[in-house]
């Protein structure tokens, strides 16, 4: 009984730090300030936060235009632009992403037409060695049926010499002792 009662301040304390933990989860997050405020300070400070796109022209910080995929030349040039990292242009960003897309996409199409022609060549020389199997199968067959028939020959021969040679024509017949 007193191996029952050791597990409850056990749970109570894993609940009551599994509650602290949720409540330092949960606690106030420090307001995230919006992209313009942070124009005139320095790239690393604007790219902290994922919606800002800084901006080497004019040293701002804009709000990254979500509904459009690129920005507008309007805001900033795609050669001064920055997001997400400073020491990278966003025109440099874009021309390596599509560059890595279209390694990624010709490596699959490679692979997809090299796992064809394998199964393919592979079917055929599976073919090839079926056709070959049954080719050597059958020239045994021959070869067994031959040798049968050279025995029966030989059989037929020991049996006429001594006499045991039955008539063909009639093979039921009665054997006499003469």
């Amino acid at each position: 009984m007193a191996a029952g009662r050791c597990w409850l301040p056990a749970l109570a304390l894993v609940w009551g730090c599994a509650g602290m933990a949720a409540a330092a989860f949960t606690t106030a997050t420090p307001p995230v300030q919006a992209c313009s405020e942070l124009s005139h300070r320095s790239c690393e400070e604007c790219l902290k936060n994922v919606s800002c796109l800084w901006c080497y022209t004019n040293n701002t910080c804009i709000d990254y235009p979500v509904r459009s995929i690129l920005p507008s030349s309007s805001l900033c040039s795609l050669s001064n632009a920055r997001w997400g990292v400073c020491w990278i242009n966003f025109e440099a960003l874009i021309i390596a992403i599509a560059v890595i897309a279209g390694l990624i996409l010709v490596s699959i199409a490679v692979c997809c037409c090299y796992c064809c022609y394998c199964r393919k060549r592979s079917k055929s020389r599976r073919d090839d060695e079926e056709e070959q199997l049954a080719r050597k199968r059958e020239e045994r067959r021959l070869q067994s049926l031959q040798r049968k028939h050279e025995r029966k020959q030989k059989h037929d021969e020991i049996r006429k010499k001594y006499g045991l040679l039955q008539d063909s024509d009639n093979p039921y017949s009665r054997f006499e002792n003469e």
